[in-house]
């Protein structure tokens, strides 16, 4: 579990698809870290399988490769890195899983003083939990949703974000990770249960 909160933002060293490996170089989120950790690599929770002399190495499964921006990384690359959450520590964003659960892709970015407003295409399946200033993690982000429409979303950017994280490299076109908010997803299941089990519990009578 994680917050949001970028600890660093770490340098690619080599990624192989075909071997699933990725190394990441860094220093500040791997202060205490043991092989078996998991750190959030823009958004993806992965495990430190191995530690190189400036960073750390992961196993990525395919399917992390082909449903994430990490199959597009390349050396030189910068990402976003957490370390996992501490059960004393604090939530200075919101409960972060790392699981994705879709690319989206960047629409537009405008300058508001010193905000950014940065809009997002994002997958269908994604739509539902997306509300007006709810919570969304883009990259391992944690942002507040501003606005939603049929397409997609809209987020702010502080100064502070853009200048310690990747979103100050973000550009229209870029894709980037999402997860959707974790409480939106156990109220989506729990509202698609309950309308299940009241039609099917109408359908019975009705027969």
């Amino acid at each position: 579990m994680f917050t949001g909160i970028v600890e660093e933002v770490g340098q690619v060293d080599s990624v192989d698809a075909v071997d699933g490996r990725l190394r990441i170089n860094c220093g500040e989120v791997l202060r205490g870290a043991r092989r078996g950790d998991s750190i959030a690599v823009d958004g993806c929770c992965l495990t430190v399988t191995d530690f190189i002399s400036a960073g750390f190495v992961s196993d990525v499964m395919p399917e992390t490769f082909a449903r994430t921006t990490l199959g597009s990384l390349g050396v030189g690359d910068q990402v976003n890195l957490e370390a996992a959450l501490r059960h004393d520590g604090r939530v200075g964003g919101h409960l972060v899983t790392g699981h994705v659960d879709g690319v989206g892709r960047i629409t537009a970015i405008r300058a508001d003083g010193n905000a950014t407003w940065v809009t997002i295409g994002s997958p269908p399946a994604l739509m539902p939990l997306l509300v007006e200033k709810g919570c969304i993690a883009i990259d391992g982000i944690s942002l507040t949703v501003v606005s939603v429409d049929d397409a997609g979303f809209t987020v702010s950017l502080i100064p502070h974000t853009r200048d310690h994280t990747i979103a100050g490299g973000w550009r229209v076109g870029s894709d980037v990770n999402l997860e959707g908010d974790l409480v939106a997803k156990y109220v989506q299941r729990g509202v698609a249960a309950h309308a299940s089990t009241t039609r099917a519990v109408v359908l019975a009578a009705e027969g």
